[in-house]
């Protein structure tokens, strides 16, 4: 694996949109919060040239998109790239990346949701760590935001382990379209489905994405991996299940070392016995620590998680820990 240099105050981060355009999400305009965030981090942001073209699908042409992201990875002032936002088309760049700039000028990647394809693209190709975190948009939320910038500050700006614990509450609300009506909930706590321990490579993101580079020279090795998965409100049960149960099909899956699922949002009516039967018709699983509700996915906070890294996951009747050992 190679590990992206961390970042330091001073440096450059470019935002770049491989999927959806900046021109969406600035309808609900929360760029001055955004770009303050930054600056308190010692940061500069700077945007790909193509971030705002926007076409019917709220994106933009592919060779658009390749070029702002092939600009940060060449561009030797870039420390850091970070995604606008998701969406469902960034496996439309994957035959078309140049797989020896990014390996030739490894940096951080952030962003999560559909930018999994990317990320594990990258890792699958390349070997580079990127990292399943917030996204540019995201940085706009005004507030319940704290938990969420610790953990992005631990993982790109530090290298000791990172030991993650539930949030004590968590949102699923849309808060984008007024900051002055959120609804929290208080957190019940991780659901600890299966015990056992296990240290291992993080593969994964969310499921719905990675499932779409099966059979493609882009899917990363499962073998030895401590597979991290999320959905957000598209999915239901009965999809997870099926998908988990396709990626968990693949001949490699049977090196999996252990399961890590994030938290559903709450449209998606998943609850935790149905989670348990879904776990429990997954033979590869057997004898493996599975855990579910931790803050990676479509609520918030959301942790930051490195994809490629390494880390240690342990669950037992009563407590359970899962430890960022390299990132």
């Amino acid at each position: 694996m190679t590990f992206p240099t961390k970042l330091t105050r001073g440096d450059v981060v470019r935002v770049v949109a491989p999927a959806r355009s900046r021109a969406m999400v600035t309808e609900h305009d929360h760029t001055a919060v955004i770009e303050t965030r930054f600056a308190e981090l010692g940061l500069t942001l700077t945007y790909g040239r193509h971030v705002d073209e926007r076409d019917a699908f709220d994106s933009s042409s592919v060779a658009s998109r390749l070029a702002d992201l092939h600009d940060a990875f060449a561009d030797p002032s870039v420390a850091a790239i970070i995604t606008v936002i998701g969406g469902y088309n960034s496996n439309e760049l994957l035959p078309y990346l140049d797989w020896d700039l990014i390996r030739a000028n490894p940096k951080i990647l952030c962003g999560y949701s559909d930018i999994s394809a990317l990320q594990n693209a990258i890792l699958a190709r390349t070997g580079l760590v990127t990292y399943s975190g917030p996204h540019w948009a995201t940085f706009g939320m005004r507030d319940h935001f704290e938990q969420t910038l610790r953990w992005f500050t631990d993982v790109m700006f530090g290298s000791e382990p990172v030991t993650l614990s539930p949030a004590d509450t968590w949102s699923d609300d849309l808060w984008f379209l007024d900051q002055d009506k959120r609804e929290l909930f208080r957190n019940e706590g991780w659901w600890r489905l299966r015990p056992g321990a296990a240290e291992g490579r993080i593969v994964g993101g969310n499921l719905s994405t990675l499932s779409l580079l099966q059979g493609t020279p882009y899917m990363p090795s499962l073998d030895g991996a401590i597979l991290v998965l999320e959905d957000d409100l598209e999915s239901h049960p009965a999809t997870f299940a099926r998908n988990l149960t396709s990626l968990l099909q693949l001949p490699d899956a049977a090196g999996v070392r252990g399961l890590v699922i994030g938290r559903f949002q709450r449209a998606t009516h998943m609850t935790r016995p149905l989670l348990e039967q879904i776990i429990a018709t997954q033979p590869v699983l057997e004898g493996l620590p599975v855990l579910a509700g931790v803050d990676v996915g479509h609520t918030y906070p959301l942790a930051t998680i490195p994809i490629g890294g390494l880390a240690e996951l342990s669950v037992s009747g009563g407590e359970a820990s899962l430890v960022l050992r390299r990132h």
